[in-house]
């Protein structure tokens, strides 16, 4: 309705109802992943081993045995952990050799998957090496094994960032709001939780005298993983609400919680007391466990609401226009 002239009347009522964020015949706009916990378990464990094996190539070159020892044996029964939650989500372990068929760049599962390959390997030579018998040591093949454990532990240590990080780059990958939209965050977010995990553990396993690489390596992924949480939160807008509400907001309060715990016992109480190191390492473990449910939770979340896919679209039209070729993240 207008009034003389063509203005608007003071009195005009819109005929149309206030926008909802439906999709058609009510139905979300994007499948919901069918990815459970064995996931975020997945990830947990891969990152932790990644954190191990850097943590053990510099107790080795600092002349740290115990906490190399044990980071090396932690870092590969963390990834046999990390295996055995991958096979078991993908159903049949079969399915793990058929992706080593073809190696596509442009496929992040396809360069995790060779990574795991050239990683696997170079972590349990090293690992090997810290388990050879006595009476074995002064054989040809133990000499062999012994020999090449710093070796390997180095190609491990090099190899360990990437092991850390493919978590977030085969997440961002994906159509999911909350995982997409963050791409450029959860690397940070994945690579210091790993940190804060593998100095945790690092922290439970060596004597306080060997353990002061593990303590800062502690702190300063603990610092990292929450300063990128919370940066990754905020940065997503209306998507970040995935995160506090929810199984995920459960999830991240607890990770929250525990890293911090964690990061100020390892600093304060870390190298006075070796029950006070266990403990702190292991809210740090712990931490990093519920910071990848949380990921894991707020993906799926934003995927079961259709706002959080349609809102983030109307903003980046409006903002640059209907198309966004330079853009390689939609």
């Amino acid at each position: 309705m207008t009034g003389p002239g063509g203005r608007a009347g003071s009195r005009e009522q819109t005929m149309v109802p206030p926008a909802e964020f439906r999709s058609y015949y009510g139905r979300q706009i994007l499948k919901t992943p069918a990815w459970g916990d064995k996931i975020a378990y997945y990830f947990f464990a891969g990152g932790l081993s990644g954190g191990c094996a850097l943590l053990a190539a510099g107790a080795d070159l600092t002349g740290r045995p115990a906490l190399r020892r044990g980071t090396r044996l932690a870092g590969l029964a963390a990834l046999g952990a990390g295996a055995y939650y991958l096979v078991a989500d993908l159903g049949r372990p079969e399915r793990f050799h058929h992706m080593l068929r073809v190696a596509k760049p442009t496929s992040p599962m396809s360069m995790g998957t060779w990574l795991l390959v050239g990683y696997g390997p170079a972590l349990g030579l090293a690992a090997a090496s810290e388990v050879v018998p006595a009476r074995w040591r002064r054989t040809l093949p133990g000499r062999l094994v012994r020999g090449l454990g710093r070796p390997a532990g180095l190609a491990a240590a090099a190899m360990a960032p990437g092991v850390a990080a493919y978590g977030a780059v085969l997440l961002a990958q994906t159509a999911v709001p909350a995982w997409n939209s963050g791409h450029a965050q959860m690397p940070f977010v994945f690579t210091a939780s790993a940190a804060a995990s593998a100095g945790g553990l690092g922290m439970i396993v060596a004597p306080l005298g060997e353990a002061e690489p593990a303590r800062r390596l502690a702190v300063a992924g603990a610092v990292g993983e929450l300063t990128a949480s919370r940066v990754l939160e905020q940065r997503l807008g209306l998507v970040g609400e995935t995160f506090r509400t929810g199984p995920a907001g459960v999830y991240l309060r607890r990770a929250t919680a525990l890293t911090a715990a964690g990061g100020l016992g390892a600093a304060l109480l870390g190298r006075r007391s070796r029950i006070a190191a266990a403990a702190s390492g292991l809210a740090l473990l712990a931490g990093g466990l519920f910071q990848r449910l949380a990921l894991l939770h707020a993906g799926i979340q934003s995927t079961q609401d259709p706002k959080y896919v349609v809102e983030p679209q109307r903003r980046r039209i409006a903002e640059h226009g209907p198309t966004r070729s330079t853009d390689p993240h939609p």
